[in-house]
Order: C-alpha cells, then sequence, then structure tokens
C-alpha cells in the first residue's frame, strides 16, 4: 500500500558547501543518512530523492534509493521553492505511475541527526491525530525570542518583542518552538489544495536539540560531523 512516501530533495547547487549533499560526513555521503534512516521505516511504501544533479542521482541509487526522474533545472535554483519541488514530485508519480499517496514526507539531506524512529513518532502522531493535513518536527528554541533585542538608529539596545513578562529565568518563560526542517509529513491533497507545508491544523512532532541541527554552514557541518563519528564510535562499542 503505497500510503506514505518519502521524498528527500537534493539539488547540485550549493553556495555555502559545494556539493553539499553528497559531501562526506563521518565517513558517508551528507545525503546517505536521510536514505539509510527512511529506509529504515516499513511505513514508508517508497523513498524517492529528487534531484537535478546526476552525480547525487547515482550516489542516492547507491545507497538504495529510488530515482525516477531528474528534477526540471528551473525548480533547482536558489530561489525555488520546495513546495514547487514537492508538487512537482507529486505530479510526476501520479502521471508517470499513477502513485496517488495519501501523504508525501519531506525529509531533507540537511538533517542528517534524525533517526528512524522520529519518522515512526511523526507517522504515529498523523495516525492519532485523525484527519491532521500535517505533522511537522520542532525543537525548542535555543534563545527565547523575549530574551532578544534590536538595535535602533540611535544604536541603542530594545527588546525584539515587548512584553509585560517580568520573569527572570528561562525556566519561567512560556516555551516558544521553531521548526526544525528534519520531517515535513503532509497529506497529499492538502499540498496541493494549501500548496503550504503548515496548513492549519498541523500537529507538532517535538524533537530534542541533539537532534535538530540544520546543516547550512561550514560550521554546522564540522559539528555534525564530530556527533556522528561519536554515534558510530558508541555503537561500535569503541
Amino acid at each position: 500500500m503505497n500510503r506514505i512516501v518519502g521524498l528527500i530533495t537534493a539539488r547540485g547547487g550549493s553556495k555555502s558547501i559545494p556539493q553539499k549533499n553528497i559531501k562526506m560526513l563521518a565517513g558517508k555521503p551528507l545525503i546517505a543518512w536521510t536514505i539509510e534512516v527512511a529506509l529504515q521505516c516499513k511505513e514508508l511504501s517508497r523513498v524517492i530523492v529528487s534531484t537535478d544533479d546526476e552525480k547525487i542521482a547515482e550516489i542516492a541509487q547507491q545507497w538504495g534509493a529510488d530515482v525516477p526522474f531528474i528534477r526540471p533545472a528551473e525548480l533547482s535554483q536558489d530561489d525555488s521553492s520546495h513546495i514547487s519541488v514537492v508538487l512537482h514530485a507529486i505530479h510526476w508519480l501520479e502521471e508517470n505511475e499513477r502513485l496517488c499517496p495519501e501523504y508525501m514526507m519531506l525529509l531533507q539531506p540537511t538533517s542528517p541527526l534524525r533517526i528512524a524512529e522520529d519518522i515512526e513518532k511523526a507517522i504515529q502522531l498523523a495516525n492519532d491525530g485523525h484527519d491532521a493535513a500535517a505533522v511537522i518536527s520542532v525543537c525548542e528554541v535555543a534563545k527565547h525570542p523575549y530574551k532578544t533585542h534590536k538595535i535602533t538608529e540611535r544604536g541603542t539596545l530594545e527588546y525584539f518583542i515587548p512584553s509585560n513578562i517580568e520573569y527572570k529565568y528561562r525556566q519561567a518563560l512560556p516555551k516558544v518552538y521553531e521548526e526544525n526542517g528534519a520531517i515535513y509529513l503532509n497529506k497529499r491533497l492538502s499540498l496541493l489544495q494549501d500548496q503550504t507545508f503548515l496548513p492549519a491544523g498541523a500537529i507538532a512532532y517535538v524533537m530534542p536539540e541533539t537532534r535538530s541541527l540544520d546543516l547550512d554552514t561550514p560550521w554546522d557541518f564540522y559539528i555534525a560531523g564530530l556527533v556522528l563519528k561519536n554515534y558510530e564510535q558508541k555503537r561500535n562499542g569503541k
């Protein structure tokens, strides 16, 4: 039953880290960490990679993912939206394979610390949430917005969000969350109709900070490498 299709998006162009998606990270191409985790989840009927890059396609297939198409160049620019990439995959699968899954799960390679359990728990939330259009992974923000400032034209500091809250300690502040980019589980019909990953009524799947790193800079890449090497050493009893 093709109820949930996992879609890994990986374009060839990357300015902050050249060829980021296939750059080696703790002994594997970055994209391999996401492919491996996705393939561990029995609830995903297929694991598909959408890419415009033949080399990425080749490596993705070597690690077990399907690459049924090469993404058009116009959907692989710096300003191309993720929603347009997912919609292209939906339309391609319907037109070429008559495949219309109930859900699409977007898994970005830049979240290599997510584990199979995260995917499974997000799917369970969708199952428990009855008719929820989406389940989105989030994590608690590292810096609470009530503790942030802006600098005025005069060079003085002002609170970014003025409030009457006098709490002194972070633990007393209301918890605030942000999307961590690791999991977007959306109903296919909702994506087609609403064209957003965050439709009304989306359910939050809360992930710990330790698995929420989103790789965007060389420093992020360095930190992720240290973490994953440590995980591998523990797994191998070293």
